[in-house]
């Protein structure tokens, strides 16, 4: 629903347009308030759900041990078994790192061709940073470069010439010798004259 508001003036009329809000702010806050804590209720429930069912697949794949009246060769067997069991479980869990790695970059290009696709690519954010030139060849050259190369050891030295300085003199005598004929064809006649 929409609400107009004339308001009329001396030499303009302007049109106001106010949206009526569907809910009132109380009611909102308390519907919020009620949003939240039924989810934080929930999600202490999910934590301890999966609590139980780790503590019961931990129960179901290892069972307990008995240590107790067992000699010397039993538990150094037992500790055999126990570490081929240790590296079956880190195969295992080495061969699913790859393919999920390789599934995440099987995604990542999947959805770039999409991007390139809808042809809405964003131009990352760049921003200026100060890099030496040794922090910048390694970046570049990653570990083939070792040593640190000094740029400015081949470039040629420039001596500044010393700027001449003028005599400073009276200025009298300078106004004096620019007067008359002279001086006004010392002025027009240059250097060399």
């Amino acid at each position: 629903m929409t609400e107009f508001l004339f308001l009329g003036g001396q030499s303009q009329t302007s049109i106001f347009c106010k949206r009526k809000p569907k809910i009132s702010a109380s009611r909102r806050l308390f519907l919020k308030t009620k949003l939240l804590k039924k989810a934080t209720t929930l999600l202490t429930e999910e934590k301890e759900q999966k609590n139980i069912e780790r503590e019961r697949t931990l129960n179901e794949r290892v069972p307990p041990l008995k240590l107790s009246g067992l000699s010397v060769q039993d538990l150094q067997n037992l500790c055999k078994e126990q570490h081929q069991k240790i590296d079956v479980v880190d195969e295992e869990r080495y061969d699913i790192e790859a393919k999920v790695k390789k599934n995440e970059k099987e995604i990542a290009e999947l959805n770039h061709k999409i991007f390139e696709l809808k042809g809405k690519m964003k131009r990352p954010a760049l921003k200026r940073v100060r890099v030496s030139a040794d922090a910048m060849l390694g970046a570049l050259l990653g570990g083939k470069h070792k040593e640190s190369i000094d740029f400015k050891a081949n470039l040629k030295t420039v001596k500044k010439e010393e700027e001449k300085k003028e005599e400073v003199t009276d200025w009298r005598k300078n106004v004096d010798a620019m007067s008359g004929m002279e001086g006004r064809k010392k002025l027009f006649a240059g250097p060399n004259a």
